[in-house]
């Protein structure tokens, strides 16, 4: 961070010592919370569906508060969009995706991929691919598989692993991340 006599602060190095803060002052339920403290008293979240052509961008928590409608507009745009089927997402798994896009430093929305399926939905993609959980967290409304043009799949998933506050695939050959509110764990897909 400093170079002989003179001082350079580098971007690197203050998101170093931002997150190093954060993680210290986070609750204990989700570090992604703590990184969403220096957001002031908001928190927002920017998605793109590559499924329906729909989008988001919207602040869904003001002062220590989750907005009920900006929640169900999160609902609606991650829902199971097979079949139509709308669930409540789990708030932990937005405050993840939100910290993890806020610590990129990007205002591109995620696109999604995947949020909420039925288990209908997530039988047959199980029956096409080995890569889907039998008992996946996206039947319960806390998982999403996400995008970014901006960002590499790399990039995108140690983003989502320093919140350490949930499951991280990363995803290479399909280009994308899985993000989850379950235990801490990474994977390759």
């Amino acid at each position: 961070m400093t170079t002989g006599d003179s001082t350079q602060v580098t971007r690197r190095g203050v998101l170093g010592m931002f997150a190093a803060s954060a993680v210290v002052a986070a609750p204990t339920y989700s570090n992604a919370a703590g990184f969403l403290r220096g957001a002031g008293d908001i928190r927002q979240i920017k998605i793109y569906s590559s499924r329906t052509g729909e989008s988001l961008n919207t602040v869904y928590w003001i002062e220590g508060n989750y907005i009920k409608e900006a929640l169900n507009e999160i609902n609606k745009i991650m829902r199971d969009w097979r079949l139509n089927k709308v669930t409540q997402i789990d708030t932990r798994t937005v405050d993840i995706m939100a910290a993890a896009l806020r610590v990129m430093d990007t205002t591109e929305p995620y696109t999604l991929l995947s949020g909420y399926r039925s288990p209908q939905t997530n039988a047959m993609l199980r029956s096409r691919s080995r890569g889907v959980a039998r008992n996946s967290l996206h039947m319960k409304g806390q998982a999403a598989d996400l995008r970014l043009k901006s960002r590499s799949v790399g990039q995108m998933s140690k983003a989502a692993i320093a919140m350490s506050a949930g499951g991280v695939g990363r995803y290479n050959g399909s280009n994308f991340v899985h993000m989850d509110c379950g235990p801490i764990r990474t994977w390759r897909g």
